[in-house]
């Protein structure tokens, strides 16, 4: 376990700090993205009550009647825009659809009139107004800090530092709020049902705002299962698909789940909020020719962002 390498990285240091502080902050987020692709990050510009209050709107989008949440469910939408119920999705590779519901918010397009027709409305919940407005600013925040991440990521790749700026703005990125509902009856699910299967994720990066209960494990590279926790508001960011392709692996998009909990436990609930930064669809992901030599052949076709998640939506049962 001593090469699991999960840094706790401070944000201001690299907006804010002088050139030898954000060098370090670039070597070391590029370390530990080539070596688990997981860090933590403190001072990313959200504060504790903006966290609470986010927690407090979740759970209480999730208490609603079933009724009124499967109302919000658009089946044409593939679960990118408003709810999506229990038993929908499971993981690539996996049978048995994962323990959870959830709702997602994707971007809001202002300043072009073309991509706003590529991209379907947010759902607005009538009933709790709060829960609109507290996700549309968590959803800025971390759009903020996911460019900022990617700033210094592009750094250590010996890219310009704005190389990522215009893929990401107005990217297709989702913020999905989870609810790992409560099992009363442990013997009551599939034996391998779990609350989120071993899988990676599709984007650049994930920036996920804590959990309100443990749960979070990562593959090492040695095949052992890992717990990722995160200190106080510390957000968890992870490596996606989609900039492991990109760096033909230099980066790691790591394998990770989340495990039930003892079954006395599975009667509680467990809420999380991941945000998955993505890139505009026609972003290229050809594997960048810096990260291609005889050492490291490239390992991917060529594949746009858009065509990508198309196809990982259809793995993983969202799209038909």
């Amino acid at each position: 376990m001593s090469t699991v390498n999960i840094p706790r990285l401070d944000l201001n240091t690299y907006t804010n700090g002088n050139a030898a502080e954000r060098k370090q902050f670039s070597d070391d987020i590029g370390k530990a993205f080539n070596e688990t692709g997981f860090v933590t990050i403190t001072n990313h510009g959200l504060s504790k009550t903006l966290i609470d209050e986010l927690y407090a709107q979740v759970k209480a989008l999730f208490a609603l009647p079933d009724s009124i949440k499967s109302s919000y469910e658009i089946p044409d939408l593939a679960g990118q825009r408003g709810y999506t119920g229990k038993g929908k999705e499971t993981a690539k590779g996996f049978k048995t659809p994962d323990l959870k519901e959830f709702w997602q918010i994707g971007q809001t397009v202002t300043d072009d009139a073309t991509l706003k027709e590529d991209y379907p409305d947010n759902l607005v919940v009538k009933e709790l107004p709060a829960f609109n407005t507290t996700t549309l600013d968590v959803y800025k925040k971390l759009e903020g800090a996911g460019v900022y991440l990617l700033r210094a990521i592009a750094v250590y790749l010996g890219l310009n530092e704005n190389y990522f700026d215009d893929k990401v703005h107005n990217g297709n990125s989702i913020l999905r709020t989870l609810h790992y509902f409560p099992i009363e009856d442990p013997d009551s699910v599939p034996a391998d049902a779990v609350r989120a299967g071993a899988h990676e994720d599709i984007n650049l990066i994930t920036l996920l705002i804590g959990a309100s209960a443990d749960g979070l494990e990562l593959l090492t590279r040695e095949g052992q299962w890992f717990p990722v926790k995160a200190h106080g508001e510390d957000l968890v960011v992870n490596v996606g698909d989609m900039l492991q392709r990109l760096t033909n692996n230099k980066l790691k998009s790591t394998t990770h789940r989340v495990v039930n909990p003892p079954r006395e436990l599975m009667k509680n609930s467990r809420y999380s909020v991941p945000f998955f930064l993505h890139p505009v669809s026609n972003m290229d992901l050809t594997s960048l020719s810096s990260t291609v030599d005889a050492e490291h052949p490239k390992k991917y076709t060529d594949i746009t962002a858009g065509e990508y998640l198309d196809e990982r939506l259809r793995e993983i049962g969202l799209k038909k």
